[in-house]
Parts: C-alpha cells; structure tokens; sequence
C-alpha cells in the first residue's frame, strides 16, 4: 500500500499542476503507439492469436478486468462521489436550550431563586465557547480543503471539534485526526473517526484524555495510502 501513497502523491504534486500538457501528450503518445503496431502487425497478430485460443483469451480478459474494474473503482470513484451532512454545533444547541429554559414557567423560579442567591454555581454560569480556531488549506493544488476548523469546549473539560463551511477532496480510507504539529499529521495525532462528508458542518468528539495544550491541528488523512488531504492549523 505504501507504493500506492507514493503514487498517489507523485501524480497529485508532481504532474497535476501540468494535467493538461501531460494529458495532451499522453494522448498523442497512444495515438503514436497505436499506429506503431497497425503498421507493424501486432494488432492483427494478437487478433488472431485471440481467436485461436478463445478459451485462455477469455480467462485473461475476466482475470484482468476482476482486478483492473474493482481496483480503479475504489480508487477513482472518490473523485466524483461527493457527501453532504449538516450537524447542529454545539454553541447553536446551547443557545437554544438557554432560550427554551428562560421562556419555560420552570426558569421564572429558578431566575428568583439566583436572584435571592447572587452567587451562581459554575455548572449554571458555563456556556460553550470555541476555544481554537482555524482555516483548512488543502494539501496541494489536486488535494483541496476548505472551510474552517473549530474546538469547542461543550461542558468544563469536555472538548468537540467542528468543521462548518466544510469542503475536500474525496479519497479512500479518509479519517480526522487532531495533530500536535501545527503542520499537519504525525504518528502522535489523535484519531478522531472516519470523514463523515466532504462538504457541510459537523462534530466530532475528543477523547477527554487528549490535552487541549497538545492540540495544533487538525488533518484530514488519507490512512491506508498515508496521504494528506488537508489541515487546518489552530491558534
């Protein structure tokens, strides 16, 4: 699989800033290569060799495409499949659920009671708040990323990452990590689930043993090809 990352990134960084004088020369080179063996014989050999061994020819051609379709499927498929989700963000939820406890018979109590005791308890003067923020830069012109990156504390202690406005570049195998490198991916980034979409907004928890102080980044990874796709740095 690591020979399929080094592909992938000799194709993404390398050639397709010039996809199209390569494509253009791809095309003239096959162009080239078939009038080559027309001229030469070889397609018409190969015909005739084909047609005297229908049987070996035809398990040639069913081994090749069992392999050729499902691997350039899951390969290439990710660049015109694209996923939509929308999450309620934690500070929205809050607002809400702050304006739905002032408006119910229920507060009107408890508002006399604070104000008879002036000195709120700290569950009851918390509110959400984003604590790190950033914007997603692709990895390179093919791999693009966009949006921004939010840490949330939702509870005292308790912290959630969102991402709004959200847009990359599909891929296999792609998952979200919190990273301590403001650069991107390290073997020390924290794993945090599977892509959920490539474009909207939504959450992901993040463990509580993860420190805030050790959170700089946040990557979007491609695991079993050890790809970059995007990362938003967070100040």
């Amino acid at each position: 699989m690591e020979l399929f990352g080094h592909l992938e990134r000799f194709l993404s960084e390398t050639l397709y800033p010039y996809r199209v004088p390569v494509t253009l020369a791809l095309v003239l080179m096959a162009a080239v290569g078939g009038w080559f063996a027309w001229r030469r014989g070889w397609l018409g050999r190969a015909r005739r060799a084909a047609a005297t061994r229908p049987l070996a020819s035809a398990v040639l051609a069913v081994l090749v495409l069992a392999v050729v379709l499902p691997s350039g499927y899951y390969l290439l498929s990710p660049l015109w499949t694209r996923t939509t989700l929308v999450e309620d963000s934690p500070l929205a939820v809050a607002t809400a659920e702050a304006t739905a406890a002032t408006a119910s018979p229920t507060a009107v109590v408890m508002a006399d009671s604070a104000a008879a005791s002036p000195t709120p308890s700290p569950e009851m003067a918390f509110q959400p708040r984003t604590v790190l923020e950033g914007e997603w830069l692709g990895a390179d012109d093919f791999h693009f990323a966009e949006g921004r990156a939010l840490i949330i504390e939702s509870e005292p202690g308790k912290y959630v990452l969102r991402v709004e406005d959200f847009s990359v570049r599909n891929g296999p195998d792609l998952f979200v990590y919190v990273s301590p490198d403001p650069a991107g991916y390290t073997e020390a980034a924290v794993n945090l689930g599977e892509l959920k979409a490539t474009d909207g907004a939504f959450n992901y928890e993040i463990p509580q043993d993860v420190s805030l102080d050790s959170i700089r980044s946040v990557v979007v990874w491609c695991r079993q090809f050890a790809v970059l796709f995007g990362t938003a740095a967070l100040e």
